[in-house]
């Protein structure tokens, strides 16, 4: 284990001035207190996704940032990720000020995602099949999109945990939506074109990065 060592963020950057950023979370185990290496897997199978997000929006100003977590593991109570994920958004704020974050987060990603969504600077999350087990705490969206997205055939996160979720979200007036990709795993290699092509038109279509003439921190629900 790294001894205090932090976080650390890959930056693909805007073309002209940054008008919102994408904030990219990986996946990583339950339990591990060895340091996260940009070589796991887990940070490789988002570094595709990002690099094709970043094609995608760097024109309109969107920034995409890969966050290397200081630990591979949750870790039950301390939530490791967690303030990582933290850490990244006061980044985001001293770099661009009240610039829009959007969170795109796989398995244990998209679990710390939801965790640190009610920073005020989220304006949307996307969870791609989530690790969110029963119990898990729900913060209050409001009008932020949520869009989860899951393998039906996944055995290493419940596809049917992450729908309960959503419904419940929806229940308090978030808009969010829950999305099957049938006959798919956890890892986003099965139909990976499928994986992408959400990913870029959840970014491509969200108001708070493209819809206001200047960044705003809420989206227009509608």
């Amino acid at each position: 284990m790294r001894i205090g060592a932090g976080p650390a963020l890959h930056v693909r950057r805007a073309a002209g001035r940054t008008r919102g950023v994408v904030l990219m979370l990986p996946g990583g185990k339950a339990e591990s207190r060895a340091a996260a290496r940009a070589w796991h897997l887990s940070a490789v199978r988002l570094r595709f996704f990002a690099a094709r997000v970043h094609r995608a929006e760097r024109r309109n100003g969107i920034a995409v940032w890969s966050l290397r977590y200081r630990l591979r593991g949750w870790n039950g109570a301390e939530a490791s990720p967690v303030a990582d994920a933290r850490w990244a958004l006061n980044r985001s704020r001293v770099e661009h000020g009240d610039v829009p974050v959007v969170l795109i987060g796989h398995s244990m990603g998209g679990r710390t995602a939801l965790r640190v969504a009610d920073d005020p600077a989220v304006c949307a999350v996307l969870g791609l099949a989530p690790w969110l087990p029963a119990g898990e705490p729900r913060p209050a969206l409001g009008p932020r999109p949520l869009l989860v997205v899951h393998g039906t055939d996944d055995r290493w996160t419940d596809p049917v945990a992450s729908r309960a979720y959503v419904v419940a979200a929806a229940a308090a007036g978030t808009p969010a939506v829950w999305v099957p990709i049938p006959d798919v795993g956890h890892f986003m290699l099965r139909a990976r074109h499928r994986w992408r092509r959400v990913i870029l038109d959840f970014v491509a279509g969200l108001d708070c990065l493209h819809g206001q003439a200047d960044p705003v921190v809420a989206p227009n629900p509608d």
